[in-house]
């Protein structure tokens, strides 16, 4: 029986979660927050561009044999489906409309939303940040170091820490995202002393009240929390690399 034959009850949505190095998709339950099928993930092609990547898009909707709307987390600054910069994909995604171009490839309706904006409304919904007032920083730890700022439960958009200057790095995230790790060769352990840098910023900015990670990184905290030194609670996302598919699902509500 296909998934949309199977799981199509009226709370269901299809969520799709782009990231630089692999696109990730499940339907969810958008009433509970689980994700009813298993996640399927495809590789991000090879640079990036528009037309590929809504190639992959469509393959993700056929592979789930999907029929309703979708909601999409993508990895840029998103104002209203429209990708205001080009994050750590190709420079062609400028100004392009997002939402269209996936509807238009797949013949469905698109929600576009930052990703880690994203993420985050899946914590504040249903993880870590449920039912937490005051300041909460989303930290996406990926390709990037993505960020979700929410005040007293309402979502502050397109927050893009990651890309605030650093040194001879340029962007933050060029140090202490989880890709910077992987290219120096850094146990987790010296990578977190990067990492607690950025915590750091992000605390001297907004004074958050807690601070949940999330991205790949975030199922290895373990090995890196005796490097966090901010004084502010930092916890793991309750759905960790898959809050980014929910929170997509949710964009389309």
């Amino acid at each position: 029986m296909s998934a949309q034959l199977k799981y199509k009850t009226g709370m269901e949505i299809l969520g799709i979660d782009v990231g630089g190095t692999g696109i990730k998709g499940a339907i969810v339950n958008v009433k509970t927050g689980e994700l009813v099928t298993e996640r399927h993930r495809i590789p991000t092609p090879e640079g990036a561009m528009p037309a590929d990547v809504a190639e992959v898009i469509s393959q993700m909707v056929t592979h789930f044999n999907w029929k309703g709307k979708v909601g999409c987390g993508f990895p840029t600054i998103i104002s209203a489906g429209k990708a205001r910069s080009c994050g750590n994909i190709d420079k062609s995604w400028m100004n392009v409309q997002v939402d269209e171009l996936f509807a238009t490839k797949t013949g469905l309706d698109f929600y576009i939303a930052n990703d880690a904006d994203a993420a985050g409304l899946a914590e504040m919904h249903f993880g870590a940040g449920k039912d937490k007032t005051g300041m909460v920083v989303m930290l996406t730890i990926g390709t990037g170091l993505g960020s979700g700022v929410f005040y007293n439960g309402k979502l502050v958009p397109n927050v893009e820490l990651g890309t605030v200057p650093y040194k001879e790095y340029k962007r933050f995230e060029y140090f202490a995202a989880d890709s910077a790790r992987k290219r120096d060769e850094l146990s987790y352990s010296d990578w977190g002393k990067r990492f607690d840098k950025f915590l750091k910023l992000t605390n001297r900015l907004f004074s958050p009240d807690l601070i949940i990670l999330g991205g790949g990184a975030s199922k290895k905290m373990k090995k890196f929390e005796h490097r966090i030194s901010v004084k502010v609670p930092v916890v793991p996302a309750k759905f960790e690399n898959n809050a980014g598919i929910v929170g997509a699902a949710l964009i389309a509500i």
